[in-house]
């Protein structure tokens, strides 16, 4: 029997991420392929939903099927994990590749783009050692012309780790490796330095040690997430390169009482016997389990509904925001992608004034054929009366967003559940329910496109 090709993933999978790893799969491994248009389809037995997605639009004859589920991971976890077996992957089978994905460059954030996300490729290391792995940006805006020092020096520590960078194009001349530890200290040294106040990343290489600067202390806690990225895949790399003498980090504004044994940085600063200054880091293990099968969690039903109104109606999404995935960027009637903000009033939040965030649904979709917009709020079904008072938060966001863009669309706020061995819906405000047992139930007042969409879906199955 041919083998299958599993994708294992925490986000939902999109059709243009999902075709760039088909093409790197094939790529890598001379397949013959023929792709046409990739769809992907919930599989249901008995009109149930399986928690198995298919892709169809593939054609390999070193592939059986190209199937995907929903995993969830327990710490520094990377978006896809890629097995190339028959059976449905265990914790102990390797995967080929170990892949993230961001759509951020450093036009939006210098930090975020690159940084932010490297300690995932140090973590998974830990578990799968030597996997390949791969950094894939899906670009929603113009890549920056003029990359700036911090992703030259971000992408070049990746690339030294043995990162392959997927959707950019990048400077051969540029972006290579560095050769060893002091032409890294040296380039570190020549860049721009930080703003006043800042604490920069700097090096100080002694016969015995290097101690690299940089603030690790946020709202009480190890919290800078860029900052966490940076110093980690920088201490992997100095590791790499053979130097087993002390690492330490200084400048971190950190006390004893803000570290905990379960931050995923101590669980690194163990792992590559990395110190705090005048600090003792606490013996952390790692979970023993880097990833499981998504059983419990909301977005199992939000994702399930966005991914079968794509491919069995005309409608598709215009923001997302599933829980624990990447936010998307709103897209206007134009196709122009649009960063929502974050707030109504930033000073007055932050002075604080609460009321001024802004509540964002977990997804909009848009049905053409009926000019409507649905704000759909996920929630676990225990959770299902929050999620109805929820839905009338959304006042900013259609006031300021979808009326501006789409003005002559109607809109309709619902709910999607998962959870239960319900099987009925009594609430109004709830548009469907997926339950654990797979069961597809839509609510009384369901959006006109989940039934369409739902009756599709069933029809394909049957």
């Amino acid at each position: 029997m041919k083998p299958n090709l599993w994708i294992l993933t925490e986000e939902r999978p999109k059709i243009e991420v999902i075709e760039t790893i088909l093409r790197k799969f094939v790529l890598d491994n001379k397949f013959t392929a023929f792709f046409t248009d990739l769809k992907i389809l919930p599989i249901l037995q008995n009109d149930n939903f399986t928690f198995t997605y298919k892709v169809i639009g593939f054609e390999c004859n070193k592939v059986n099927n190209i199937l995907i589920k929903t995993i969830s991971g327990k710490s520094s976890f990377v978006d896809f994990l890629i097995f190339y077996q028959i059976k449905e992957p265990t914790l102990a089978d390797k995967p080929l590749y170990a892949i993230e994905e961001t759509k951020t460059d450093d036009k939006e954030s210098r930090n975020t783009g690159v940084y932010q996300r490297s300690s995932k490729f140090v973590f998974v290391d830990f578990y799968y050692p030597n996997v390949k792995k791969i950094m894939l940006y899906s670009l929603q805006i113009e890549q920056k012309e003029e990359p700036t020092d911090t992703y030259i020096f971000g992408t070049r520590l990746l690339l030294t780790y043995g990162v392959e960078i997927l959707g950019k194009k990048l400077n051969p001349k540029v972006f290579v490796p560095f050769k060893d530890i002091d032409e890294i200290i040296e380039f570190k040294k020549n860049m721009r330095k930080a703003p006043k106040g800042n604490v920069p990343i700097d090096f100080k290489k002694y016969d015995d040690k290097i101690e690299i600067s940089g603030r690790l202390y946020k709202s009480g806690r190890i919290s800078h997430d860029p900052n966490i990225g940076a110093l980690s895949i920088i201490s992997a790399v100095l590791r790499k390169f053979g130097w087993q003498k002390r690492i330490v980090i200084t400048e971190h504004g950190l006390k004893q009482v803000n570290i905990g044994a379960r931050n995923k940085f101590i669980q690194i600063a163990n792992k590559l016997k990395l110190e705090l200054k005048n600090l003792t880091i606490p013996n952390a293990e790692l979970n023993k389990n880097y990833w499981g099968y998504e059983t419990k969690g909301e977005k199992l039903g939000t994702i399930f509904i966005h991914i079968v109104v794509e491919s069995f109606t005309t409608g598709y999404s215009i923001f997302e925001n599933h829980a624990g995935c990447e936010k998307s960027y709103f897209i206007s009637k134009d196709g122009e992608p649009i960063q929502l903000k974050k707030y109504s009033d930033r000073e007055r939040y932050e002075a604080g004034d609460k009321t001024k965030i802004i509540n964002i649904p977990d997804l909009i979709l848009i049905d053409f054929d009926r000019m409507e917009i649905i704000n759909i709020e996920g929630k676990k079904y225990k959770f299902k009366q929050q999620g109805i008072n929820e839905l009338n938060n959304y006042g900013f966001i259609e006031k300021n967003y979808i009326k501006k863009h789409y003005p002559k669309f109607d809109i309709i706020r619902t709910v999607v559940l998962y959870g239960s061995d319900n099987e009925d819906i009594i609430e109004i405000q709830v548009g469907f329910l997926l339950n654990e047992n797979g069961k597809l139930v839509l609510g009384i007042q369901a959006p006109a496109i989940f039934k369409e969409a739902i009756v599709n879906l069933i029809d394909f199955w049957n």
